[in-house]
């Protein structure tokens, strides 16, 4: 009997075929580990748990990135192909957005090193956004069609401020805020219309989560500038949203897992963190933030270590279309 046939992806080493999908769920444990350091507010086990959280999640991400790194020291070319399919677009904003997540995690431990790693990410993400932008412009129509990924290729400076505004620029924190809200209420109002005229097909619709997670971080950058009000508004929506969205969970899961979900994970994250940021002052976001803290830690995880085992058994490259060196 004929021995089946290996694909490219089984014949090489799982670095060269490294997928930016792997950085979504990533993302989603920065956020993890941020939103508890929030919750330590109220208990002292619950910095003890975002430090450990962490500790690990920021070597799954070295780990990963210098995966990732190698792959483009082999074949540069592969950072382009990689942008020309939507997980590929995906993941490298959300590589780029772990960079700064990465700097907001080590404010206490290290203001120079958060600084550069925040500073570094911001123009990692400002090529990025620039690549693609070019790319989607030079795309057929049917090439150029919103979806929810433009959030974090274009709005996703908006972790900056997680570690810009502890760190003291506060006018840069300002300056992201305001300059990424208009962006995302275009692709909002993009989206609705497109929502409202084509069915959302089932393996994309779990990107559909990711309309949350710049409430979400806008209204946590609010918050940390002392913008109250602001960043009640954004609350009052994230919160409204995040109902319709588990109203709607069997409906975003119709087709089962895929490494797309990564796109719940952050998002979720997000809103974890922002109801308690605002729950020392505000009582009625604590125990939304506390249940949101708790689906985190255990969706999370598991969509994160699915992931992870997805690529190192071979499959996760091929059913994202990455690149390989």
């Amino acid at each position: 009997m004929n021995a089946t046939p290996m694909t490219p992806f089984q014949k090489t080493p799982a670095w060269r075929s490294t997928p930016p999908a792997l950085f979504p769920p990533v993302m989603g444990l920065f956020g993890l580990a941020l939103a508890w350091r929030r919750a330590s507010a109220f208990s002292d086990a619950a910095g003890t748990i975002s430090d450990l959280v962490f500790g690990v999640v920021t070597m799954l991400f070295l780990l990963l990135a210098a995966a990732y790194v190698a792959k483009v020291i082999s074949a540069p070319e592969v950072v382009g192909r990689d942008l020309t399919v939507l997980p590929g677009r995906l993941g490298l904003s959300a590589f780029s957005m772990s960079v700064m997540l990465l700097g907001a995690g080590l404010v206490p431990f290290s203001a120079g090193l958060a600084t550069g790693l925040v500073f570094g990410g911001l123009a990692l993400h400002a090529a990025l956004a620039v690549w693609i932008a070019r790319l989607l412009l030079a795309a057929p129509p049917e090439g150029r069609a919103v979806t929810p990924a433009w959030h974090l290729s274009f709005v996703g400076f908006i972790v900056a401020p997680l570690a810009a505004a502890p760190l003291g620029y506060e006018g840069l924190s300002q300056l992201v805020l305001y300059a990424t809200i208009p962006v995302a209420a275009v692709i909002y109002g993009l989206s609705l219309r497109q929502f409202l005229t084509r069915r959302a097909p089932e393996p994309l619709r779990p990107l559909l989560a990711i309309h949350l997670a710049p409430l979400a971080l806008f209204g946590t950058a609010a918050a940390l500038t002392g913008q109250g009000a602001l960043a009640l508004g954004f609350a009052t929506a994230a919160s409204v949203l995040i109902l319709l969205l588990l109203a709607s969970a069997r409906w975003l899961t119709t087709a089962g897992f895929s490494p797309l979900w990564g796109a719940f994970t952050f998002p979720l994250a997000a809103y974890a963190g922002l109801c308690l940021t605002l729950a020392p002052a505000h009582e009625a976001f604590r125990w939304p933030g506390f249940a949101a803290l708790i689906a985190a830690s255990l969706l999370i995880p598991w969509i994160a270590a699915k992931v992870v085992r997805m690529w190192l058994r071979g499959s996760l490259a091929p059913k994202t279309n990455a690149a390989v060196a």
